[in-house]
């Protein structure tokens, strides 16, 4: 292969789109008549709407059409439960839930127009605490039904005997925390109906196939009669896919106007209208032999999803589950609740769920530990479940890079050294802390497929257009696919478009969930250009006269392997293939579906490969003002193969600031069940004088079903931030935070309390 950039660091392919500012993202768009809109949102937690008067807003020059929940389908949308309409009817049940929606000849008029429309609300007992939900004298969120979404409970082994076999049994309780995204697109939409009554929908998304099949719904539409196309996708982290209600406004006041409409978030209103990550209170219990082998597990969960569960019964799965198959321990029991409140909904976030139990998974370990005299990289080694093995859920574990990425994390860091460091003088201590992580990568879990699907045709100019359903919204899936397809018809990259996904020209595809686009899209493009190969040398046997068994592809390029001089490029090759009796352009599709199961009764195999991850991190806390400081970083992936590595990197070290952000400082805030930092300058994220230098490590386990050895990457990477960060703050004071995110406050208040109980 002359071309192939397999495992070579590679400029993402539309990279030069966004640097110079040619990229078309959803609010760049502007089409011929079109309006623009915006939402009203109830101000309260919960209140009936008693009446709602558009006339005075209707009546405003340059406004084209008022909606409210009166002029909305009846139909509910949603996703294990459908409990939500477009516009709310009868009564709102979160502040920030949409009320009303104006369609303006521009946005200042829309923005007006809201102004104007008088909204009667009685206001009534907000339930806002995940425990009171669980009281039967409580408020109801959803008329008819419990306050429960969803629950979870299973037993496997027999955890009480482990417990009793164990030489430690420790139980503590640690509580996560609502984490925005912090994209740099805020949800856009721009809907259009055409000349034959058909919807089309350009946004931002994870899946085009997803967000289709919820319009077709909750606008009571025959799938056939939507389009969605994805624009370039400014970040998602899990928030553009089917949670949220932008797209389905915009999309019925399209409908209602028969004009293009336009439909952009304001940071502001981004805040109010994206479900943010699920809080969970987490209960463990855990049993260790002297030797640090975990021998028992009991977890218990609360999960606050918000006054819609979205997405969060699945999270509630992963947190309650997913953890367990990264350990050797065949004795767990769990029970686990989401529960409804009368606050914004919660839901998909980077990591999934993961990211809260590994938070108190890795605290707990880190804590047993050091109870049992153990060093954690080695409790965590010891732990580690071997490579083919089946976990205690059914899940077959092929690689598992673990203990590599731990060591790889424990060199780069000064693990050694720096734990044996003794009492530092002074008000600044240090510390390093370790943690690590197992994802999925893909997951049969939504329906019994997890299949991709790639077309390829080769144009007349010897170069190949891609046409996939699965998205980018920046991780480099585009740039994954087309390198692979440039490797098997052996094609320079620049010679190879991914075009943008589209429902009316992609085959269906999930999307980019649950890190699966590279290994299932990636196997099926492997497929798929190797079926293009060999159509391209069956032609090339037609026009050469060579027996397709002695023609070779190379670089554009088909040859006689015996005489070199007879030849044929690929440009001249698809024209003949075209321009000749009972012609047609060379092409080829292929899917690739992994041999996965559905989980019957939470067990079953339900990805082809599963992804691992380490890090380390080194602090200093100022034991005077709280403040904890990062000062180095290292995170290890076992991504099976890296494919690009340069992606890789990126998305590894993006993972682990977003991880830094949500240990620390992130962290969505309500009053009275209303968001109060509803925008950047009162949301603190982490600056770049913030983050030390961020460093990485590959492990390349070379999964058997992943595309040349890859697994998904990235979203592993995320997980174990949190943990190792609260372990290396308890390293450096000796105060333990389980109640994140670590502000300085606690970490004063803990230090107090410390001296104190010293001096008892």
């Amino acid at each position: 292969m002359t071309n192939s950039t397999i495992g070579h660091e590679v400029a993402q392919v539309n990279a030069r789109a966004k640097v110079l500012g040619k990229a078309v993202y959803a609010g760049d768009m502007f089409l011929p008549g079109m309006l623009h809109a915006k939402i009203l949102r109830s101000p309260y937690p919960h209140a009936r709407i008693k009446a709602i008067d558009v006339s005075a807003a209707s009546r405003l020059h340059g406004v084209r059409a008022v909606l409210t929940g009166e002029d909305a389908p009846r139909t509910r949308w949603g996703i294990l439960h459908k409990e939500r309409t477009i516009l709310a009817q009868g009564c709102v049940r979160f502040a920030g839930e949409e009320v009303a929606a104006v369609v303006a000849e521009d946005e200042e008029t829309a923005r007006d127009a809201l102004d104007l429309i008088q909204v009667s609300y009685e206001e009534l007992p907000p339930l806002l605490d995940p425990q009171q939900a669980l009281a039967e004298d409580g408020p109801i969120v959803h008329p008819g039904r419990t306050n429960i979404a969803h629950e979870i409970q299973f037993e496997r082994g027999d955890v009480d005997a482990g417990f009793h076999r164990a030489a430690l049994v420790h139980e503590q309780t640690y509580t996560t925390h609502a984490q925005y995204p912090g994209y740099m697109e805020p949800n856009a939409c721009v809907a259009a109906m055409d000349a034959e009554g058909r919807l089309t929908v350009w946004a931002p998304t994870h899946s085009i196939f997803l967000m289709r099949g919820r319009l077709a719904a909750a606008l009571e539409l025959p799938a056939s009669r939507v389009r969605v196309v994805q624009t370039m996708t400014g970040g998602a982290f899990g928030q553009k896919m089917l949670e949220d209600d932008t797209c389905l406004v915009a999309a019925l006041l399209a409908l209602k106007t028969g004009a293009p409409v336009r439909l952009v978030n304001s940071r502001l209103e981004d805040f109010l209208a994206c479900p943010t990550s699920v809080p969970e209170r987490i209960t463990m219990k855990m049993g260790m032999r002297a030797d640090g082998m975990i021998i028992a597990k009991e977890v218990r969960i609360l999960a606050d999803c918000g006054a819609y569960c979205g997405l969060s019964n699945q999270i509630l799965h992963v947190s309650a589950m997913r953890s367990d198959n990264m350990h050797a321990n065949g004795n767990v029991r769990v029970d686990a609740k989401a529960v409804y409140t009368h606050t914004p909904p919660h839901g998909a976030f980077r990591g999934f769920g993961g990211t809260q139990a590994q938070f108190a998974l890795n605290s707990h370990i880190d804590e047993m530990a050091a109870m049992l005299g153990l060093d954690p990289v080695e409790v965590h080694k010891k732990n580690a479940i071997p490579p083919g093995s089946t976990s205690l859920h059914g899940w077959e574990i092929l690689t598992n890079g673990t203990p590599q990425c731990l060591d790889q994390c424990a060199d780069a860091i000064g693990w050694r050294d720096k734990r044996q460091n003794g009492k530092q003088d002074g008000p600044f201590k240090r510390g390093v802390g370790i943690a690590a992580a197992i994802h999925v990568s893909g997951n049969r879990t939504m329906g019994n497929w997890d299949g991709s699907t790639i077309n390829l045709r080769l144009n007349e100019d010897g170069r190949v257009q891609v046409f996939s359903g699965e998205c980018d919204m920046g991780q480099g899936a585009t740039t994954v696919i087309a390198q692979i397809v440039a490797h098997e018809l052996d094609l320079p990259l620049s010679h190879v478009q991914v075009v943008q996904p589209d429902t009316d020209s992609s085959a269906y595809a999930i999307g980019a969930i649950g890190s699966r686009v590279t290994i299932v899209a990636g196997n099926a493009a492997i497929r798929a250009g190797r079926a293009l190969r060999e159509k391209v040398l069956g032609q090339a046997a037609r026009v050469l006269g060579v027996a397709q068994d002695q023609l070779e592809l190379r670089d554009s390029l088909v040859f006689s392997r015996t005489d070199p001089d007879i030849n044929i490029d690929l440009a001249t090759l698809s024209r003949a293939s075209i321009w000749r009796e009972d012609g047609e352009v060379l092409q080829a599709s292929a899917t690739w579906d992994p041999k996965t199961v559905m989980h019957d009764d939470l067990y079953g195999n339900v990805a082809p490969a599963y992804s691992f991850a380490a890090q380390a991190v080194e602090v200093e806390v100022d034991t005077e003002t709280g403040r904890v400081r990062i000062l180095d970083s290292f995170i290890s992936d076992d991504c099976g193969k890296a494919l690009n590595p340069l992606t890789v990197h990126g998305q590894t070290n993006g993972a682990a600031v977003q991880a830094m952000g949500w240990a620390l400082y992130e962290e969505v805030k309500l009053e009275h069940g209303r968001i109060s930092n509803v925008d950047f300058a009162d949301y603190t994220m982490p600056s770049i004088d913030a983050i030390p230098m961020l460093r990485n490590g590959l492990v390349e386990t070379l999964d058997p079903n992943g595309p040349y050895g890859a697994k998904g990457a990235s979203e592993t990477a995320i997980q174990p931030g949190a943990g190792a960060i609260a372990n290396a703050v308890f390293h450096a004071t000796g105060v333990r935070i389980r109640d994140l995110p670590i502000t300085p406050e606690k970490i004063l208040s803990a230090l107090a309390a410390m001296k104190e109980e010293s001096h008892a």
